[in-house]
């Protein structure tokens, strides 16, 4: 988006605080609908145990050739489905072919190698930037209708998370990894990895994710990292992990901002989550090529080391976060609160950083209905916003439960509270600064003791250019 287009954006957000209908716009925003293409609807059926390739699956023999042979074949044969019988498969990484469905019977184990030259290197995400990396140990790149179906599970070698160092400067392997691909369909498998995420579609469209139990706990271990992707379903999933459950982002600073690919449309259903060290769901803090139109509906919160949910984001990371709404929700666990809203402070600066009004982003349009909480800390912590980009429609709507704390709002227009039931609270159960909108008669006074506002971030001496 032009800095022009979005400076406009912001001056209209203004216009708009002078109407406050019942609930904004985000209540009926429909996504976009996922259209998968069949995968493994080609002719070719292949077994990886058939002479031909030779996998052992004797969990000791390294197979990464022979399952790259099979899934190589597949796509030359115009695609199809790769069978893994049971057996344990000591690989490295594995690359599918469009239109291949990799398929893991039920007792196949797909075991990391615990060696990092086993492990492809090309431009990966790190931190929301393009940078030389591992890829994931299953990944797609540039491809057309890839699935991974199956009872079976994909463990990556616990030896090989973590961040990148001065001894290993390139990124860490994700468990799995598919890059600039269109229709991926990932359905009935398990995985366990840790201290790095397990499934990272980036700058892809048309993904489903379904009936998968995802287990990460332990460093920064995230479950789902939705990545500058558009058109997303992830439904029914039982995912419990050390960061976040699901992260949705896409990308950090002027790279991001100038390449412009957001995610969008992407809608989370019938899940169970749990986390041990931050949020379940999490959505930021690299949004700098923005997200909208997010629907989270009929979900399970069963622990959260912060909270629930969480909004982030920082000046100079700028763009917009609009049309989320997240609707039938039970919500237990919670270290931090149920929702938290921090557009301020999260995150690190970081290199090229966007400059000026339009690094600060601007969130529009966060609707939660429907939400029943247990023994939250916190209800709402929304005080982390910028006076200068208010947060622009918010609506908290039959919320019951208890908790200890209520709700805290600063700079907000066209805010809606309404049958809000919530037990067990001390203080007052709503408090506001520069907030208007309805459900607010007898709101107390917030206080933004210990709330910091970045500087702008300057503009710098020459305009940015990819690179």
């Amino acid at each position: 988006m032009e800095r022009r287009t979005f400076l406009a954006r912001s001056a209209q957000a203004a216009v708009g605080a002078a109407m406050l209908p019942e609930l904004v716009r985000a209540s009926a925003v429909k996504a976009a609908p996922v259209v998968v293409p069949v995968t493994g609807a080609g002719p070719a059926r292949l077994n990886v145990r058939d002479a031909m390739f030779g996998a052992t699956g004797d969990g000791v023999t390294k197979d990464t050739v022979a399952l790259q042979a099979a899934l190589d074949r597949c796509g030359v044969l115009g695609g199809g489905e790769v069978l893994v019988p049971a057996g344990n498969y000591l690989t490295g990484s594995i690359q599918i072919r469009s239109n291949t469905t990799l398929r893991l019977a039920e007792g196949a184990v797909l075991m990391g190698s615990p060696d990092f030259d086993d492990y492809a290197v090309t431009q990966v995400r790190w931190e929301g930037r393009w940078i030389s990396g591992h890829i994931g140990l299953v990944y797609a790149i540039d491809a057309t209708g890839v699935g991974v179906m199956g009872a079976g599970k994909i463990a990556g070698n616990d030896a090989l998370g973590g961040r990148p160092t001065k001894d290993k400067p390139l990124r860490h392997p994700a468990l799995m990894e598919f890059l600039r691909c269109e229709g991926v369909h990932l359905q009935g498998f398990s995985t366990s990895y840790h201290q790095m995420w397990s499934i990272h579609p980036t700058a892809s469209r048309n993904i489903l994710i379904e009936d998968l139990t995802i287990r990460s706990t332990g460093g920064n271990g995230d479950g789902i990292d939705i990545d500058s992707c558009k058109q997303v379903v992830i439904r029914r999933c039982d995912i419990s992990t050390g960061d976040d459950c699901i992260s949705l982002k896409s990308g950090r600073g002027e790279e991001a901002y100038t390449q412009a690919m957001g995610t969008e449309d992407v809608t989370i259903s019938d899940c169970t989550f749990a986390d041990a060290i931050f949020a379940c769901i999490g959505i930021g803090s690299e949004n700098s090529a923005g997200t909208k139109r997010v629907r989270v509906e009929r979900c399970k919160f069963t622990g959260a080391r912060s909270h629930a949910i969480y909004i982030k984001s920082r000046p100079g990371r700028g763009a917009l976060l609009e049309d989320f709404t997240f609707e039938d929700i039970d919500a237990s666990g919670m270290q931090g609160g149920f929702l938290r809203i921090n557009l301020l402070n999260s995150g690190l600066l970081g290199e090229d950083p966007v400059p000026g009004l339009a690094g600060i982003p601007q969130g529009r349009n966060f609707v939660f209905r429907n939400v029943r909480v247990t023994d939250a800390p916190v209800l709402v912590h929304a005080l982390e916003i910028s006076a200068e980009k208010p947060l622009d429609g918010l609506v908290l709507e039959n919320i019951s439960g208890t908790c200890k704390k209520g709700i805290e709002i600063a700079n907000a227009v066209r805010v809606v509270i309404k049958n809000v039931t919530v037990t067990g609270f001390e203080g007052p159960k709503v408090a506001i600064l520069n907030v208007t909108g309805k459900g607010l008669e007898g709101a107390a006074a917030a206080a933004l003791a210990g709330v910091k506002t970045p500087d702008p971030v300057p503009e710098p001496a020459e305009p940015y250019k990819l690179r």
